[in-house]
Parts: structure tokens; sequence; C-alpha cells
């Protein structure tokens, strides 16, 4: 059903404007009118908020075949975060009303959105679960294995992670400073649990990195 639903998806945004933005450029602001629902074609993006002492901490990130804002597209709700580039990316974005209207008439669709919005609060209280347990370390490694199963290339017990993740982008994530992201990211990787691919994070040992992580230390 998920590859029918997304066949489905693809073919409806495909007739829609094409935008396309470079690394880094910010799609849309807090506030902002979206003027009509995004479909990720190519590359990924991320959705974050900024605190008032200036920092950012990334909420989701977005991979090819996703769209949004979908709270803004079902509930008319104000968009009230960033989306930025995190790659270079290219976005089809639809009428809000044709989006509901289309979306109302397929219900594989509504079914496929459900389990989206499901997953996406999975993911969030898993992260709340890690925020609370452990040390650094295990709030790093935690935090790669989510990237890992959410993006991941898995070749047996190793993981190649597709969208290309900085320090910074780790430490967004987490709410960390970059400099401690990056002194646990060198201890994980003289451990032998993770390595680099180019710009790409690999995860060397799933199952030795998971019992370093703060969800390692909950199951």
């Amino acid at each position: 059903m998920e590859k029918e639903a997304s066949e489905k998806l693809n073919n409806f945004f495909s007739g829609s404007k094409k935008i396309s933005f470079k690394k880094g450029e910010t799609i849309l602001r807090p506030d902002d009118e979206p003027h009509g629902v995004f479909y990720l074609k190519e590359g990924y993006t991320r959705l974050y908020s900024i605190s008032k002492n200036a920092q950012e901490l990334t909420l989701i990130i977005y991979k090819p075949g996703e769209f949004f804002p979908l709270v803004w597209a079902i509930n008319n709700t104000h968009n009230a975060y960033y989306l930025e580039a995190l790659t270079n990316v290219e976005i089809y974005r639809a009428p809000r009303n044709e989006f509901i209207k289309f979306i109302k008439s397929n219900n594989e669709l509504m079914y496929e959105i459900n389990v989206r919005i499901l997953q996406r609060l999975e993911g969030a209280l898993r992260r709340m679960e890690y925020a609370m347990f452990g040390n650094a370390r295990s709030k790093v490694a935690s935090i790669i294995l989510i990237c890992a199963e959410r993006f991941g290339d898995k070749n047996k017990n190793q993981v190649l992670i597709k969208v290309p993740l900085t320090h910074q982008d780790i430490a967004k994530l987490i709410g960390m400073a970059r400099e401690t992201v990056s002194i646990e990211m060198k201890k994980l990787q003289q451990m032998g649990l993770i390595d680099y691919k180019g710009k790409h994070l690999v995860v060397k040992d799933y199952s030795k990195l998971k019992g370093e992580s703060a969800l390692g230390l909950i199951d």
C-alpha cells in the first residue's frame, strides 16, 4: 500500500509548480504563508526552531517522497517553524485546496498519512526519552541510530546514512554544543562503531552502537 500511495502522490504533485532551492536556503520562515503543500522530489530539508538565545533545534528531517507542512495543510494551523534545504532540493508545490480534495478522495492516502503522523509521534517520543537519559555519548549514539533507521542503507551489520550530516547538524538534532558532539563522534569512531564514506556517516556496528546509546539503556 505504501508504494501505491507514494506513486499516487508523485503523480499528483508532478503536475504542480516545480521549485528549486540550494543547500542552506530558507524555504519557509515562522508565520510565512506556505502558499501550498510542498512535495520533496529530490534532496533533504530540515524543520527547525530557534530559541531566544539563538540556539537552533532541528525537529524533523524530510527525505524524498515526503510532503509538508502537514499540520498547516490539514488543520490550517499557522506555520511556526523554519524550513531549510539541507542539500540542493527540488520541490513541487500544489494548492492546499487541491491537495485536500485529492487525499479525501483516496482512502489509502489518508491511511498512509496517518501512518506517517504516528511515525513522527514515535520519533518525537524516542527523542524525548534519550534527551532525559544517559550522557553526551549515549545521546549522540542515539541520534545516529535514529538517522540510520530513517535514512540508512543497511548492508549486514553496517548502515550508510544517505543524508549528509555534519557535526553541527547532529548537534542541532539533540540540542548540544557542536564541540561536545565532535568529541563524542571522535570517540565512537575510535571505538570502531562509526566511520565516514565521503560526506556520509557509516554505522559500522549497529548492535554495539545501540549498546552505547540511551536507547540501549532503556530497552
